[in-house]
């Protein structure tokens, strides 16, 4: 039988938006558990150092590419499968949160997070199902938000991005749950990162949550694995919160 230390073991493992902060901790959780891991960013050197935290290859495959467009995308998924062999877990994290009131939202603010945030999750998802098909298997998970569940004036151009990549994972759920292609997202809280601190509302968040903390990288990445490994079985089309009780439902 198969221990949680090994249960990645064989599987190729793409994680999209992972140079930094949280992806790192998804794709060191997945290495860790037996996975060859494929890092994507547009972020060059950070791609590098990932990889080299990582451990290099066969540890981890760096693949430079803008998936915002479906040209990139394409290309960037196929880089990783000529990298890894195959792709069977497709980890949606590519991201930006410019924050900006709701009444000073411009367009080029508005194409810009969209873009990044929904349109690249969607033609990487696409591509995963085209790839994915042919074997009858796969896994797909979409990081979201817990913004996404609730009214932010604050900074709405995210969160509606955020509520995208929900109903776009619960059709893309539907669209493949013949073919034994698995399509869920986890929706986060605040997590300590680097970008939050910056922020200066960290004592703040972690006070207002129920649990009394912020979620590490670390706890939201379990999430992420156990949706995207052998133990899930049956969930598909669904959206983990998990914000430490800040948004329950």
């Amino acid at each position: 039988m198969a221990t949680e230390a090994d249960e990645m073991a064989g599987q190729a493992v793409l994680v999209t938006g992972g140079a930094k902060g949280l992806v790192l901790a998804i794709a060191e959780l997945f290495a860790a558990r037996g996975a060859r891991v494929g890092l994507v960013d547009i972020d060059e050197a950070g791609l590098a150092n990932a990889a080299a935290r990582l451990g290099g290859p066969p540890g981890a495959e760096a693949v430079h590419g803008d998936i915002r467009f479906g040209k990139g995308a394409d290309a960037a998924f196929a880089e990783a499968v000529a990298r890894l062999g195959r792709v069977d877990v497709l980890v949606n994290n590519a991201g930006v949160y410019p924050r900006k009131p709701i009444l000073e939202i411009d367009d080029d603010t508005w194409d810009y997070v969209f873009d990044t945030n929904l349109r690249s999750m969607y033609h990487m998802t696409a591509a995963a199902a085209r790839h994915m098909r042919p074997r009858r298997a796969g896994r797909v998970v979409s990081i979201a938000s817990i913004d996404a569940h609730i009214p932010y004036a604050k900074n709405a151009h995210y969160a509606a991005s955020k509520a995208g990549v929900i109903s776009f994972t619960k059709s893309f759920a539907e669209e493949l749950a013949g073919d034994n292609i698995l399509v869920n997202a986890v929706s986060p809280g605040p997590i300590d990162t680097p970008n939050l601190r910056k922020l200066g509302i960290y004592e703040d968040l972690a006070r207002s949550t129920p649990l009394g903390r912020v979620a590490t990288p670390a706890d939201i990445a379990e999430v992420v694995c156990f949706l995207a490994g052998p133990r899930n079985r049956y969930m598909t089309g669904e959206t983990v919160i998990a914000s430490g009780g800040i948004v329950m439902v």
